[in-house]
């Protein structure tokens, strides 16, 4: 191997590469030119030259982590005291006032440091599920879109919307509502202006209806149909609590599932978030359709909407990955701390020997890649994929007699935070620290918006 790489990250414990094989490298290497992995090896593969270094002795290296849901302006409400006891739909009724004064600053700064947050745990890719657009807000799709690429995040933001207001029988106020039109329109602006079809892009966009109680049954149709048309995904919330179960048969006559299916999005690309409620029969045909599903545990359980099946969920054939979801409900962006969550709850729900790290680890990186559609090119460390890459210390006192399996020790010695942080072959996170000098003046910013929109309440 005489070609000189441009990063070559070296002599960790493990490389845990999640590829098809799901080979697993004791004394490993991954070496990167141009954004992407050139090569893989063990101890015992012959380590290529390159022009820089990083030192990987007593960690575990896995692909970067991929976030598969989230509603980031929602740090500017983070365990906001009036909703920290409610369940969903009262939630959203008390919180829906506040988020009505988000613009382009709040939009850009709250991205900025949801995306830093993320990072800090070894998340390297992240979508957003942005559906709220208050009128006179301003483009918050590309004022978070401009935050992802000043930090170096690969991205995937959904050009998210609400159509249906209290008015209508919703749940938000009117002024944070557009019409079908106005979605449709702005929803293919927003992909014709940032939609990157190329392999190892860093912003591909997604068309995002908010929920079936939140939209129209014709904005959800006309939403698959575009999709279709543009060729980009689909994604809503689904099934999340059994308030939305009861919401959806007094209203459309039928289960959530069913109305999935009414309106076109049984389809490979879609996925959806939560997905706690279906019944037996849905998972293997949710398994079937190929569609994705956002698990968000901690989101879960803070609003007590259940624990979805997401054991029977993959071996069903649904691609399984993780959201933080926003941070007014899960309230901590570390993706680390949802793979820990989601190998306990499955354990509790379908037995102890039902999960373990090695399943949490593989929802956290193919399975999301799977729901964003870029299995092969994002969450996992082979020839051709892009290079982000997550280095976690194995090291301390919290470490300590875990010596014997690298991934087990990784996810049930925590908490703990990425070493490093990588994104196309870029340190984003470097020692623990994010790379970026905006920090301290972003954070600032943060909590000056934050107070004002709290006022509102």
């Amino acid at each position: 191997m005489s070609e000189v790489v441009d990063l070559l990250v070296r002599n960790a414990t493990l490389v845990a590469t999640v590829d098809e094989s799901r080979r697993e490298l004791p004394g490993g290497w991954v070496a990167v030119k141009d954004g992407l992995v050139t090569a893989v090896g063990a101890s015992t593969d012959p380590v290529p030259s390159a022009t820089h270094i990083i030192d990987a002795t007593d960690c575990l290296v896995t692909p970067g982590l991929i976030n598969t849901h989230h509603h980031m302006y929602q740090n500017l409400t983070r365990a906001y005291p009036p909703m920290t006891n409610a369940p969903l739909f009262g939630w959203l009724q008390t919180l829906y006032p506040l988020w009505r004064a988000l613009d382009e600053e709040a939009a850009h700064v709250s991205a900025w440091v949801g995306l830093a947050e993320l990072a800090l745990s070894g998340c390297t890719t992240s979508t957003d599920h942005l559906y709220l657009h208050p009128r006179n807000g301003g483009d918050l799709l590309s004022a978070e879109i401009a935050a992802a690429i000043d930090l170096g995040v690969r991205f995937h933001p959904t050009r998210g919307s609400m159509s249906l207001s209290q008015k209508d029988g919703g749940l938000p106020p009117d002024d944070v509502v557009q019409t079908d039109d106005e979605i449709l329109v702005a929803s293919e602006e927003a992909v014709q202006r940032h939609h990157d079809r190329s392999h190892g892009a860093m912003v591909r966009v997604a068309l995002a209806p908010c929920s079936p109680f939140s939209v129209t049954k014709q904005l959800m149709i006309e939403s698959a149909e575009l999709a279709q048309k543009l060729d980009v995904r689909l994604h809503t919330h689904f099934a999340e609590n059994s308030e939305d179960d009861e919401f959806s048969l007094a209203t459309f006559g039928c289960r959530p599932f069913d109305y999935l299916k009414d309106v076109g999005w049984c389809t490979d690309r879609t996925w959806v978030a939560h997905c706690v409620m279906p019944n037996p029969d849905e998972v293997r045909q949710l398994g079937a359709a190929r569609i994705g599903v956002a698990h968000c545990p901690s989101s879960n359980l803070i609003l007590a909407s259940g624990i979805s099946p997401i054991v029977d969920l993959r071996a069903a054939g649904a691609n399984v990955g993780l959201g933080v979801d926003g941070s007014s409900s899960a309230d901590s962006a570390s993706l680390w701390m949802e793979a820990r969550q989601a190998m306990l709850l499955a354990k509790l729900r379908n037995g102890a020997g039902a999960a373990d790290a090695r399943m949490a680890l593989e929802c956290a990186t193919i399975g999301g890649a799977g729901c964003l559609g870029r299995i092969g090119e994002i969450g996992s460390l082979q020839v051709g994929a892009v290079a982000d890459i997550a280095v976690w210390s194995l090291t301390g006192v919290s470490f300590a007699g875990a010596i014997a399996d690298p991934i087990e020790a990784w996810l049930r010695c925590g908490p703990t935070f990425a070493r490093d942080t990588i994104v196309h072959g870029r340190s984003v996170v470097r020692n623990g620290l994010l790379v970026s000098n905006k920090v301290d003046a972003m954070l600032a910013t943060h909590r000056e918006i934050a107070a004002r929109m709290q006022q509102l309440g």
